[in-house]
C-alpha cells in the first residue's frame, strides 16, 4: 500500500531526513511512505510561480498513484494545519482514499482560536475544522492527538497513525 505523507515537515530544516524517518515508519507496518519531495523536479528556466504549479502538478500526480494518504494536522503558521496539507487531505478523500491524520498539539481547535472576536469559531469539540476531521472520520478513523515534545519532530503520533492505516486497509 503506497501512503501519501501530507503534511508542514516539507517546510523543515532537515525535511529530507525527516522524510526518511517517516517512511522507515511506515515499512514497519507493511505500508510504503511516499513523500513530497520523492518529486525529482528540475526548475530550470521556471519562474517561481511556474516552479511552484510544478510544484502542485508533481505531488498531485504523486497522490493519484497512492492508496491511501497520512496528513500532519499539527497547526502551521496559525491555529489550524497547513493549508496545502489541507487540499491534500481534500484531494485524497475527494478521490475516495482513505486518510489519516495525526496532531503534535493535543489543544481542541477552539482553545487555539482564541482572539478571533469577530468571527465565528465553530465548536464542534474537534481537532481542526470540520471538514478536515470529518475526512478522516469518514473512513472510519479518528484523528491521533498526542502531545508531542517537538511539534515536527516527534513522530510517536505518526507511527500509531501508521499502524492503525495498516489495520484499517487489511
Amino acid at each position: 500500500m503506497r501512503v501519501y505523507l501530507a503534511g508542514p515537515d516539507v517546510f523543515h530544516a532537515d525535511a529530507a531526513r525527516l522524510g526518511m524517518r517517516k517512511k522507515a515508519i511506515c515499512s514497519k507496518y507493511g505500508l510504503t511512505g511516499v513523500y513530497p519531495l520523492d518529486n525529482d523536479l528540475s526548475f530550470d528556466g521556471l519562474s517561481p510561480f511556474e516552479q511552484g504549479i510544478a510544484i502542485f502538478q508533481a505531488n498531485a500526480d504523486l497522490m493519484r498513484g497512492c492508496d491511501a494518504a497520512i496528513a500532519n494536522i499539527t497547526p502551521f503558521r496559525g491555529p489550524s494545519c497547513d493549508p496545502g496539507t489541507a487540499y491534500e487531505v481534500g484531494f485524497m478523500s475527494g478521490l475516495g482514499k482513505p486518510v489519516a491524520a495525526y496532531t503534535n498539539d493535543p489543544r481542541p481547535f477552539t482553545d487555539r482560536s482564541t482572539g478571533l472576536d469577530t468571527l465565528t469559531v465553530e465548536r464542534f469539540g474537534m481537532v481542526d475544522n470540520l471538514m478536515l476531521d470529518g475526512a478522516v472520520h469518514a473512513n472510519g478513523l479518528e484523528i491521533i492527538i498526542h502531545d508531542g515534545t517537538d511539534p515536527f519532530l516527534d513522530l510517536d503520533g505518526f507511527d500509531l497513525c501508521c499502524r492503525r492505516l495498516a489495520d484499517r486497509l487489511g
